[in-house]
């Protein structure tokens, strides 16, 4: 019997490297281990990573040559910012006249502050005429001599004209330094912040590189094959390759490799994801089954770099409770891990002995409000955590569940001052807690237009069952914990797939230069291992900006997930009713595909039309897509082009703002190929007849189509 290989992930934390083993085939964990990050380490963070992939192995008896995906998220990029720790670098403007008027201006970079009374290290040197060689070099000369380590070379309108960059580059390319160009980081309009974005990006560069490089030679030499994937700050992988062109994708990319858990293994599809540590919870959103991404703000600028928009709520579970004249009145941001505090719930119920609670000023500017309570075994921090053991919200087998008698000793003395039972003191702390998380949700809930009928809060990290359970109470949303939630991150960077984006801003663009955009995305992903069967993308068409924008995303190889589980006809109808909100008699079966069910019903309104509701549920039972309104129709690959010709012909608005196609949806094979983002009726049509091309004639394909408001 041939040993199913595996999926490895390593996040590299500020304090912890982790590394999780997957089942490639069934997605089941495997093992876990945890090792300190080897922040001093002459290798850097690469030893550890090294360190914690030998120990995995080891402990799950497998050998390297078993691993077939090797992926790694690194907090280094942020970090390097966050500290200062960047590259001088050396900018070099192009142009005359108007262009070379607007590139000078560029030397203000270098006033942007990087850390608190530190300048970002800039040095800006300017060529009139990049095919001039002799001018380039005399300009490198000059930022060498001033101390530049990387360079950059920018000018006016490069996106559709790059051969000035190209050229600056090519001159200054004996100079043996790292560089890099403003048209290859984004290909977007506006020089100033494509040029912010690519000096930021080569400030990173040398630090990034030596560490790609320690990396790639230590898992080479380790025996493992499988080519080394980094996490993205949008929640996919790219290749080492990748990543030594653009490091600056892996700033952020933290909180992404939860949310990458979330979808894959939780099939998250709509709702809120908090992963919540120690001091703070991330809070991000996916909707329609993809991630929530916005233009990042590096060194207090916006930059064309798309991130998870990710918004950090100072609660986490080891937060400290505040009171003040006999009422909780706050908790956190002050957490017992920066207070040098144990948990009070994590000790034995006879350290509790004699428990007394008074208030102190755990760090000199701290206000002297923070609850600690001093017992038999000394002293201890009352936490979140404390609070939702002694209420009973935290779940057996929780990386945060403790002895629910010591939680309740814990929380004695803090009732007694506020004059209520243990369960009660509990609720108020909870209640202060996750009241400030729920400001944020309630935010992005708005934000993001989530259906809340259907929206479900899921918690990962080691503390998120301090905050998920009970903000789920406390909003009437669905709740639950992530599966292993304390290894959420390396688990998403273990199951992350492939992701490229591009983005192109092309006036009036018709269908060749829209169908151009999707093409290049897809062989980007290609190009990084994505398996060319597997590529799915997306593409948004914004007529408002002119702006074509194509994500794609793959497996690096094809998965068939066999797991051992698959629902049968009465789980995914109670799952398709339930998400519904309606009673299963009254939902049918309106179409379907081996990979997915649709299932409908209808909605009667008093003088208004009948709403015909629809929800996608995949072989596992899980809700991958949700309607409001749509029309479905069964057909095949063959007669689909006429069919959903007719439908975008029939269901197609025109007003005021325009021509609004409707928003298509195509299941075909194990895939939802999402047509939504474009409104122009031809290159929509287009789209789905590539989506169509390399499929046999008679392959079921379903077609799901949503009238616009």
């Amino acid at each position: 019997m041939t040993t199913p290989r595996i999926r490895v992930g390593i996040d590299v934390g500020g304090t912890f490297t982790d590394a999780v083993a997957v089942d490639a085939t069934t997605l089941e964990l495997l093992g876990q281990v945890k090792v300190p990050t080897s922040h001093h380490h002459p290798d850097g963070v690469a030893h550890g990573i090294v360190e914690a992939l030998e120990r995995l192995l080891d402990e799950i008896d497998r050998d390297p040559a078993d691993v077939a995906f090797l992926a790694h998220g690194t907090t280094q990029a942020t970090n390097a910012l966050l500290e200062g720790d960047v590259a001088t670098t050396g900018l070099i403007g192009i142009g005359r006249g108007a262009g070379g008027f607007l590139t000078r201006r560029l030397a203000a970079l270098g006033r942007l502050e990087l850390t608190p009374g530190k300048k970002f290290p800039l040095h800006y040197a300017h060529v009139g005429d990049a095919s001039d060689t002799a001018e380039v070099t005399a300009a490198v000369d000059t930022l060498v001599a001033a101390g530049s380590e990387v360079l950059v070379a920018t000018e006016s309108f490069s996106v559709d004209r790059p051969e000035g960059e190209q050229a600056v580059l090519a001159a200054a390319a004996a100079h043996g330094l790292p560089m890099t160009a403003g048209h290859a980081i984004t290909s977007l309009y506006g020089l100033h912040k494509r040029t912010r974005t690519a000096v930021v990006n080569a400030a990173i560069l040398p630090r990034m590189l030596a560490t790609a490089d320690l990396v790639d030679r230590s898992i080479t030499g380790a025996g493992v094959t499988a080519p080394l994937m980094v996490m993205r700050c949008d929640g996919g992988v790219m290749s080492l390759d990748e990543m030594r062109r653009r490091p600056l994708l892996t700033i952020l990319s933290g909180p992404a490799a939860g949310v990458a858990g979330a979808l894959m293994q939780e099939r998250v599809s709509e709702g809120v994801f908090l992963e919540t540590g120690g001091t703070s919870t991330d809070i991000s959103v996916v909707r329609r089954g993809k991630v929530a991404v916005r233009h990042a703000t590096v060194l207090g600028r916006t930059t064309y770099l798309n991130a998870l928009d990710v918004r950090t709520v100072g609660v986490g579970g080891g937060s400290m409770v505040r009171v003040d004249g006999g009422r909780v009145v706050g908790v956190g941001p002050r957490s017992a891990h920066i207070a040098g505090l144990p948990y009070a719930c994590f000790a034995a119920v006879e350290e509790l002995r004699d428990a007394r609670i008074t208030t102190v000023r755990p760090m000199p500017d701290d206000p002297a409000d923070h609850v600690v309570i001093d017992a038999a075994g000394g002293r201890y921090a009352l936490t979140m955590t404390c609070a939702a053991n002694a209420l009973g919200r935290v779940p057996e087998g929780d990386f945060a569940r403790c002895d629910p008698d010591a939680a309740r000793a814990a929380l004695a003395p803090l009732a007694a001052l506020l004059g209520t039972d243990v369960a009660a003191a509990a609720a108020r702390v909870l209640d202060a807690g996750t009241e400030q998380v729920r400001g944020v949700v309630d935010a992005m809930v708005d934000d993001y237009r989530l259906d809340k009928d259907t929206a479900v809060l899921v918690g990962g990290g080691g503390g998120a069952a301090a905050v998920t359970p009970h903000l789920a109470a406390a909003t009437g949303l669905e709740g639950r914990i992530a599966r292993n939630s304390e290894v959420i991150s390396p688990i998403g960077v273990a199951l992350a797939l492939v992701r490229e984006e591009v983005e192109r801003i092309v006036p009036g663009a018709g269908q060749e230069q829209i169908l151009a955009v999707r093409a290049e995305a897809e062989a980007a992903v290609v190009a990084q291992g994505a398996d060319p069967g597997g590529v799915e993308v997306e593409v948004t068409v914004d007529p408002q900006t002119s702006k074509i924008r194509a994500v794609a995303t793959g497996a690096t190889e094809l998965r068939t997930q066999d797991r051992a589980h698959r629902s049968d006809d009465g789980e995914r109808l109670r799952a398709a009713a339930a998400s519904l909100k309606a009673d299963p008699a009254a939902v049918e079966v309106l179409a379907g595909t081996p990979a997915h069910t649709v299932y409908g019903t209808t909605v009667r309104r008093r003088m208004r039309a009948p709403r015909h509701p629809v929800r996608v549920v995949d072989a596992d039972g899980v809700v991958r897509l949700h309607l409001a309104d749509a029309h479905v129709a069964a057909t095949t690959v063959a007669d689909a082009p006429g069919a959903l010709a007719e439908l975008v012909a029939e269901k197609t608005a025109y007003g005021d703002g325009g021509v609004r196609a409707p928003a298509v949806r195509m299941l075909l094979g194990s895939r939802i190929a999402d047509l939504s983002g474009v409104l122009d009726p031809e290159p929509l049509l287009a789209l789905a007849r590539g989506e169509l091309r390399s499929r046999g004639g008679a392959e079921p394909v379903v077609l799901v189509v949503e009238v616009r408001s």
